[in-house]
């Protein structure tokens, strides 16, 4: 799943259509029954997330069936298939779409794109297994889940508001994507290697930032249970998709070829 994604998802998700966009301001940072529950809303809708993702993602990478409409098998290792290719793009098509067509999204509405977006991304995710082995894959899904429960953990709990991290969090996204372009062209493993390394800092900012503007949403929105119906699977969207880059980035360390 391209990062680009994370720069669209970012734009769409300040809540501009028709709801409170969260802002800096003062917040009791107490223990909040109604904001746990808001939380536990986004974090659980998240965890179901990628559970499926994880589910389509060991289909298409296992099944043969499956894996042949979107891969096949060259010299120098697999190449995509149109299916594959439309596999690959949909979540960006889905996001563009969302961003013309959601002027006044609704908590349904925002569900749906939600699981169709994660669908999409697990079905593309079965590259993985067709590169690294299934163990590589397992402890590095893991790694992703401590280490985003931890920055989870302190972008919900720290006192220094994170705002400012936005702006240099997003432009560190678009240089990304430049040099990702680039290095298709180079085909630099070194390159390679230095994209990966910054994709992690920036998407374990971006999971740490997303928690407190999710926080901060909460506060904002001041009890309206539509719009926190609609912030909820914004959120989960934003989390999935920081998840899912984060372990991409891991896997360029972690990952043990297959043979």
């Amino acid at each position: 799943m391209p990062p680009a994604i994370k720069e669209i998802e970012l734009a769409m998700s300040d809540f501009n259509n028709g709801y409170a966009r969260p802002v800096p301001q003062s917040a009791d940072m107490s223990a909040d029954s109604g904001l746990r529950a808001f939380m536990l809303g986004v974090y659980n809708k998240l965890a179901l997330g990628l559970v499926l993702a994880g589910a389509l993602a060991y289909v298409t990478g296992n099944v043969p069936a499956v894996t042949s409409l979107l891969w096949v098998q060259t010299s120098t290792g697999y190449g995509i298939t149109m299916p594959g290719m439309i596999i690959q793009f949909l979540p960006l098509v889905l996001l563009f779409g969302s961003m013309f067509f959601m002027k006044n999204p609704t908590a349904g509405g925002v569900n749906l794109l939600y699981w169709a977006v994660v669908g999409s991304i697990g079905a593309s995710l079965g590259f993985v297994f067709l590169r690294y082995t299934g163990s590589s894959v397992a402890s590095t899904f893991f790694v992703t889940a401590a280490a985003f429960g931890a920055l989870s953990l302190f972008g919900y709990t720290t006192k220094k508001n994170l705002t400012g991290w936005g702006s240099f969090l997003i432009m560190g996204v678009i240089g990304l994507i430049i040099a990702m372009v680039v290095n298709m062209f180079l085909q630099s493993g070194l390159m390679a290697l230095i994209i990966s390394a910054i994709g992690v800092l920036i998407f374990s900012g971006l999971i740490a930032y997303d928690t407190q503007r999710l926080k901060m949403t909460y506060y904002a929105l001041g009890g309206n249970q539509a719009a926190m119906g609609v912030a909820t699977g914004f959120g989960a969207l934003s989390l999935f998709i920081n998840f899912i880059n984060l372990f991409q980035f891991l896997l360029m360390f972690m990952g043990g070829n297959r043979d």
